[in-house]
């Protein structure tokens, strides 16, 4: 009996690792897709200047 409750206590463990492990990677992509964002809206009206006129 003691060996299920040790299992149940280490499986949880493990899954209790991986959401906090899942949750930072979670918190950093957002980091990084603002970043991105922020980037992308620096460099627009550069790459506006660039593009050649329509029509």
């Amino acid at each position: 009996m003691t060996w299920i409750f040790l299992a149940a206590g280490l499986g949880a463990a493990g899954m209790a690792a991986l959401a906090v492990t899942g949750a930072r990677a979670v918190a950093a992509a957002r980091s990084l897709n603002r970043e991105v964002a922020a980037a992308q809206a620096q460099l627009e009206p550069r790459r506006a200047r660039l593009r050649p006129p329509e029509g």
